[in-house]
């Protein structure tokens, strides 16, 4: 049997159908069956699922006698089914690519849940993409799988079937169907959660919900939109049928409540003379339903007054009088904003026309997130080599703490920040200044960029609007044409750079000035890093550093790090460190041997206090290849990141260590000692060779050199051969190699978690 049965209903939705069943067919997770129904549509939406299913075995056709709505469509689906997890999709929707992997991937991590909850974005018929708003709710820390009573927040989701897998037994056990009328969704999603004695969610949009111009069943004006009072009439039929589910009541109270009033309040959806019948329908229901004593939240007060008293022109009146005080209120503040910008532009023009300062340079990274990247070591190599510049630097208050004693402190967005961009030689950044800043004739900006690239940049996500995620390429060449020189580490980043972000600047291909550190500092420093990062003397410290995921609003941790510290023994500590996108720890709950370090302002310490890295597509890897330690690669979704996001090569194909495709493998890597063996050391070395050719220690030095001393590039200091480097050795090297060879595995069969 199949994995997935996919329920695809069909009525009037020709213009969409070879889309909606193009995205599941061409799905990367193939063990699937495609039921889609005719449900007797008037136009070729029969013609269109018969010609699927001549091209491809998996779909499954079938002819309904008579139109019989969208609820008894999806139940003709469900009769056919037989995959081990359903998803429905409307003809007019679309699954995101590698959705059904990513689906598949979830469902095995936690334990084949009765239903799974994943994300969507509205599709607009302009070109417009608007993600979920609630999307907070689908957060995959805490314990999965779990009861709806852990998570009722779930409940705040839109009530949809098609937003969610269900397990074909669970459903069959349950005898759920869908009913007849509008709001099809409603009895059968509330049920579903309140009975499901598992539920997992993915934060990941899997559906495109196409919003279209015309046509939208419920945005037409119809008497079929009393339906949804039957509908609730059967959510609680349904939970006074088990009485272990009154606690629910409430709850399902007020959500109905909320229903009922929007439907009242759009124009567009009942017929004119009938409003005031269903404001009698909603009272009745408000009577016949409410739980007395159950508490209202004040923003739900006025929906409610509404619905039981039938004060329809008080309730218009309150919304007048409401979003009257809103707008004042977002006036005033939009006022004020436009004098302080106003008088901020003034200052910005006055300081323009006054003389640039030669010996003053102001440097930024990541937007104002503190001191470090390539701009920090620069900053640093300016102060030590060219004692007469006077540096600031650009943070927000929030990250002045990494600043160190030296460089001036700057607010973005103040007087002081825009007097230092308008009349500084010097402009440090690894990304763009703001779009605002004018690049005066005499200014110099040097742009160091964050890293090798292994994902596409620049330009190249032309090709990925997912990953783009709206950029302005205009704009992104506007900040281009700014720059003076960019600071590169290699020729793969020369090329590369040069392609994606073409203009006329002059590359620096001399290493990268983060880099530098790895080879300048020293065992003692080394020690002190990790005694303040808490790592017990004479363990083995595993930096995981993972990158982000385009298609994913939260970081998805890929790795169970308990059990792997647990497999490998007493000897490990693991580091995690999540990716700044994402803003939050990669681990729930850190402590022993698992430390989160997601906060720590200095990457390059992290990789300096660890032993082994583990990464899956971070350029990390490269800057870490620096110091010859062992890196292992994770790369469990590969063809799911190339596809989302593109890559430059096949990192499997030329990885700068062992390479592992599933948890279990990179356990084993690590207890068989091939993280750190003769094949892992080859392959590390035929990587530094491609990528770390001119990380010597001076790369700072000589940028400076080159650009604020006026060098010439002869007279640089020559880059040391790769063979004559002696970065920092790690704390393990010092240990004796036999300990750390191999792991001992148990004696006994693993736990059942260590299997599953």
């Amino acid at each position: 049997m199949p994995r997935f049965s996919v329920i695809v209903p069909a009525y009037k939705v020709q213009a969409y159908l070879h889309e909606c069943l193009d995205s599941v067919l061409s799905q990367s997770y193939p063990d699937l069956e495609l039921i889609a129904v005719d449900d007797r549509s008037p136009d070729a939406c029969g013609a269109i699922i018969d010609e699927f299913a001549a091209r491809d075995a998996r779909v499954r056709p079938i002819h309904l006698a008579e139109n019989q709505g969208l609820g008894n469509a999806r139940n003709a689906g469900l009769a056919a089914a037989t995959g081990d997890y359903l998803l429905f999709l409307d003809g007019d929707d679309t699954l995101t690519p590698d959705a059904l992997r990513s689906i598949a991937d979830r469902l095995k991590e936690t334990g084949e849940p009765d239903v799974l909850v994943y994300d969507y974005a509205r599709t607009f018929w302009s070109g417009e993409t608007v993600p979920n708003a609630a999307a907070a709710q689908l957060t995959e820390r805490g314990p999965a799988p779990f009861r709806l009573a852990d998570r009722p927040g779930l409940l705040r989701l839109l009530m949809v079937a098609w937003n969610k897998a269900y397990r074909r037994e669970f459903v069959e056990r349950e005898g759920f169907t869908f009913p007849p009328g509008y709001y099809e969704d409603t009895p059968w999603t509330y049920p579903a959660l309140l009975a499901a004695e598992s539920i997992a969610t993915l934060d990941r949009t899997c559906v495109h919900y196409r919003q279209r111009r015309q046509g939208n069943i419920l945005g037409t004006t119809s008497r079929r939109h009393f339906d949804v009072f039957e509908q609730y009439d059967r959510v609680f039929a349904f939970v006074d049928s088990r009485p272990e589910l009154a606690r629910w009541r409430p709850v399902l109270f007020r959500r109905m409540v909320d229903h009922l009033a929007k439907v009242f309040t759009r124009r567009d959806r009942l017929p004119r003379g009938s409003r005031a019948e269903f404001l009698r329908m909603a009272r009745a229901h408000y009577r016949r339903y409410r739980v007395p004593g159950a508490p209202v939240p004040l923003s739900s007060r006025p929906r409610h007054a509404l619905v039981r008293l039938g004060l329809h022109r008080t309730f218009r009146a309150l919304q007048l009088a409401s979003a009257l005080r809103r707008r004042t209120a977002r006036l005033s503040a939009r006022l004020l904003r436009s004098v302080r910008r106003g008088a901020l532009r003034l200052h910005y023009r006055v300081q323009l026309r006054l003389p640039l300062r030669a010996d003053r340079a102001v440097f930024a990274a990541y937007r104002g997130r503190g001191h470090g990247c390539g701009p920090g070591a620069l900053e640093q190599a300016f102060r030590g080599l060219a004692p007469h510049m006077r540096t600031a630097w650009i943070a927000r208050p929030e990250h002045h703490h990494t600043i160190p004693p030296g460089p001036r402190r700057l607010r973005p967005g103040t007087a002081a920040y825009w007097t230092a961009l308008a009349r500084s030689k010097y402009l440090v950044n690894n990304v763009n200044f703001d779009r605002r800043v004018v690049k005066r004739p005499g200014q110099v900006f040097v742009q160091t960029q964050h890293g090798t690239p292994l994902k596409h940049m620049g330009l190249d996500l032309q090709e990925h609007p997912a990953a783009a995620r709206g950029t302005d390429f205009d704009e992104l060449l506007r900040g281009v044409d700014q720059w003076d020189y960019v600071v590169t580490a290699n020729r793969h980043t020369t090329l590369t750079w040069e392609r994606v972000y073409p203009g006329g600047y002059t590359t620096l291909e001399y290493g990268s000035p983060r880099n530098d550190v790895f080879q300048r500092a020293t065992s003692a420093d080394v020690t002190r890093l990790r005694e303040s990062l808490g790592i017990p003397e004479g363990t083995v410290a595993i930096l995981y550093a993972p990158t982000h995921r385009d298609y994913r609003r939260s970081m998805r941790t890929a790795l169970d790090l308990d059990r792997l510290l647990r497999r490998l023994g007493p000897r490990f500590v693991v580091l995690a460190r999540a990716h700044h996108a994402y803003g939050a720890p990669l681990v729930t709950a850190p402590g022993g041997r698992l430390i989160d370090v997601t906060d720590h302002p200095s990457v390059e310490s992290l990789c300096l206090a660890s032993d082994a890295l583990v990464t899956d597509y971070s350029s990390i890897m490269f800057d870490y290849a620096n110091l010859d330690r062992p890196i292992v690669i994770h790369a469990d979704d590969w063809e799911a990141y190339e596809a989302a996001r593109g890559t430059y090569f096949d990192l499997r194909s030329f990885p700068p260590g062992a390479v592992a495709r599933s948890e279990d493998e990179l356990i084993d890597i690590f207890a068989s000692g091939h993280w750190r063996g003769s094949r892992s050391t080859q392959l590390r070395s035929a990587f530094r060779e491609r990528f770390c050719p001119y990380d010597d220690g001076r790369a700072a030095e000589r940028v400076v050199r080159r650009v604020v001393l006026g060098t010439e590039e002869a007279r640089l200091p020559h880059v040391i051969p790769l063979a004559e480097r002696r970065p920092v050795p790690s704390a393990a090297a010092a240990l004796a190699r036999s300990p750390l060879a191999t792991v001992p595995q148990p004696a006994s069969p693993p736990a059942l978690t260590d299997r599953l």
